[in-house]
């Protein structure tokens, strides 16, 4: 595939904030302490009134932006996934899920990618914690336009919605000028008639790869983007399998609980098929430069190619 630029998701949602900011003046924005990270620092040089530090409180700062929403402002609470969907689940779902209250999360520095920080903070369980929760929609874009759009979608929803964010620039590859999000929906990208394959986050891009790579081994692939995790485009989700009979699912998260966990939901109760989850099997992260970690879990395109080509021979 043609090198495109690279941003990671993180910088969008930080710039996606501000652009809703400028135009809904209900937009409040919390973090703990870590918005240099998070990118919402943005939004604070733009509307420092409407920014708001909670310290490294992250189940209190939970609290506020249901006060806030219960208030009816539209908060953006901000964390690392780890602290947000970790540290802060009972919070989530007792003070944000049970009521229904109209509170974003978003939160950043998910999965392995996060690189030399290490276990402690590879979060590669918040997609299962965030689904568990009755009513939360759960997002993972694919790149920095799908990210920008996914924000907005989130703001004009009504309801608790979890975005999940990257701290690695990933390449570019949706057109920013014809590219439309809508929650719920998944995209085809790739028609193929031989396998298809299910990712989401950044796992999308390197299974485009891992489609071309196939290709050239005489392997049709069908990739398709799930960038919501919750609720799942159950009809998309059937259609692939039933056009090609194989599927396989990928992601920068647990084989348990994730996307794969979703989609085998999906299938065992509307079209059995075989599925192959490839994605973080069921242990902890380790320290190391991101793109090497993705390459040793086998979660970058020629991993992703490799498990294929022996799932589908």
């Amino acid at each position: 595939m043609t090198e495109t630029k690279k941003i990671a998701t993180r910088d969008s949602y930080g710039s996606a904030l501000v652009e809703l900011g400028k135009e809904h003046d209900n937009i409040v924005v919390l973090d703990a302490d870590l918005a240099n990270a998070t990118k919402t620092i943005m939004f604070r040089k733009e509307f420092p009134e409407r920014h708001i530090d909670c310290g490294i409180a992250e189940g209190n700062m939970m609290g506020v932006a249901a006060g806030l929403a219960a208030a009816g402002m539209v908060p953006f609470a901000s964390s690392f996934a780890m602290f947000a969907a970790g540290r802060a689940f009972e919070q989530i779902r007792n003070s944000i899920g049970y009521p229904r209250l109209n509170v974003k999360i978003g939160a950043t520095h998910a999965g392995i990618s996060v690189g030399e920080d290490g276990a402690s903070h590879q979060c590669n369980e918040d997609i299962a914690l965030m689904r568990s929760i009755p009513g939360m929609v759960v997002i993972n874009p694919a790149d920095a336009t799908e990210a920008r759009a996914a924000v907005r979608a989130a703001y004009e929803y009504e309801g608790p919605v979890y975005l999940r964010f990257g701290r690695l620039a990933i390449p570019v590859f949706n057109d920013p000028e014809n590219y439309t999000f809508e929650i719920g929906k998944g995209k085809v990208l790739r028609e193929g008639s031989d396998v298809t394959i299910i990712a989401t986050g950044l796992e999308v891009y390197q299974s485009l790869q891992a489609a071309e790579l196939l290709a050239a081994d005489g392997i049709d692939a069908m990739v398709v983007n799930i960038h919501t995790i919750k609720p799942i485009d159950r009809e998309l989700v059937v259609a692939a399998a039933k056009k090609t009979g194989k599927v396989v699912t990928v992601e920068e998260h647990s084989v348990i609980g994730g996307l794969g966990s979703a989609v085998c939901e999906v299938l065992a109760e509307e079209y059995p098929v075989k599925v192959k989850r490839i994605g973080v099997q069921d242990v902890f992260g380790e320290s190391g430069p991101a793109l090497e970690l993705l390459k040793k879990y086998r979660l970058d395109g020629q991993g992703i190619y490799e498990q294929v080509k022996e799932y589908v021979k």
